[in-house]
């Protein structure tokens, strides 16, 4: 069976559910009934038009649970005759299952958690991972965020900036996490973009494009991750390199700059270096300066510091580190990046075990591992 395709499809069927009038949190328990019919059913049985038939099994589980809540009797003339068993329109509502979940009466965090899990199809663990909260919080929060946009119709207007925050996560997700998301990612930014007249949505595009394109070279064909200045220049991809630095150049232009576009710059000028050391660092710093102005993300001033160790020495690189909570995630990992650069061999192997230690996956885990190993074998006996 295709899970693959099961799990495209997902948000689309929700998405038409929804528009036949279905309420959210409904509507979502109807489609996963509609995902289970569809495991016992497909290997023996896969239909020709499986979107068509998961609508249609889905339509029906929702017809059935709605008939059979008394308190929902007023709705019985609104689905008194379930649609047949026909191909579905071939319309892809994704998109505007965004901007619901983005609804104004949610909170900007709520929205980009419901949104996730409903739509990006993340587990409630990984939500919560990303915003390192207990799972029962976050599972506490999305079901909060169900029940609000219960009812709630696509003919109010949503949050364009909260859209696009989802959409940047859950392309980070699908570029590192377990479930991969980033093409899926990229192609609603496209749509977006078409539709929406704002350079941030050409910001978040680009940004997205950048980051893509060094796809192939960030693991080595073990799995094990190759940091950017490792990675072989000639696996990039040119021509999404070049598609996003056109997109973001036309963005900038306007001179409105947001969060999305500076991010979006930094990306470029590491793609724009032939080799890693003929990175410009300075012009680095001066963009991590203006999207920590936009921001005010102590993320971005961790990120700042490792690129001001770039630009102006390690031990510059360290002082920024000292102004910045020692808590922040990824800290000891530039610290002991930082302290091998100023050639303090044991300080490093000790903070890259540590970091190790504190690792959100397994991946990050083995190589800070690796590093630490490596510089343990290089210290003198």
């Amino acid at each position: 069976m295709n899970e693959a395709l099961l799990r495209s499809l997902t948000p689309q069927v929700l998405a038409v559910l929804v528009r036949r009038g279905a309420d959210f949190a409904a509507a979502e328990d109807a489609v996963q009934d509609a995902l289970v019919e569809a495991v016992r059913v497909w290997p023996d049985d896969e239909p020709r038009d499986p979107k068509g038939w998961l609508v249609t099994v889905a339509w029906r589980r929702f017809l059935d649970a709605t008939r059979a809540d008394t308190a929902r009797r007023r709705r019985e003339d609104l689905v008194e005759e379930e649609p047949a068993a026909a191909p579905a329109i071939a319309v892809d509502d994704t998109l505007q299952l965004y901007f619901l979940c983005a609804h104004p009466s949610l909170t900007p965090s709520s929205a980009v958690a419901l949104t996730l899990r409903a739509v990006g199809g993340l587990t409630t663990r990984q939500i919560a991972r990303a915003y390192l909260v207990p799972e029962a919080t976050m599972a506490q929060r999305i079901s909060r965020a169900k029940r609000t946009v219960s009812g709630v119709r696509f003919d109010r207007n949503a949050d364009v900036a909260t859209v696009l925050r989802v959409l940047y996560l859950v392309f980070n997700e699908g570029y590192s996490g377990d479930v991969d998301l980033v093409a899926e990612a990229i192609r609603l930014t496209r749509q977006m973009a078409a539709q929406v007249d704002h350079p941030e949505v050409a910001g978040l595009l680009a940004l997205m494009l950048l980051h893509h394109a060094r796809r192939a070279a960030r693991t080595a064909p073990d799995g094990s991750l190759v940091p950017l200045a490792e990675q072989d220049r000639g696996r990039w991809d040119t021509r999404a390199i070049a598609e996003g630095v056109a997109i973001l150049q036309a963005a900038l232009a306007r001179d409105r700059l947001g969060e999305f576009q500076a991010q979006a710059a930094i990306a470029a000028l590491h793609a724009d270096a032939p080799t890693a050391e003929e990175t410009d660092w300075t012009q680095i710093v001066e963009w991590y300066d203006e999207l920590a102005r936009l921001t005010d993300s102590p993320v971005v001033r961790l990120n700042r510091a490792v690129a001001v160790g770039e630009a102006d020495g390690p031990r510059a690189g360290l002082a920024a580190l000292a102004a910045l909570d020692d808590s922040l995630p990824r800290h000891t990992a530039v610290a002991a990046y930082l302290h091998e650069r100023d050639g303090d061999l044991v300080r490093a192997a000790r903070l890259y075990a540590e970091a190790a230690h504190k690792a959100p996956d397994l991946a990050e885990r083995d190589h800070l591992t690796r590093q630490a190993a490596r510089l343990n074998t290089r210290r003198p006996r």
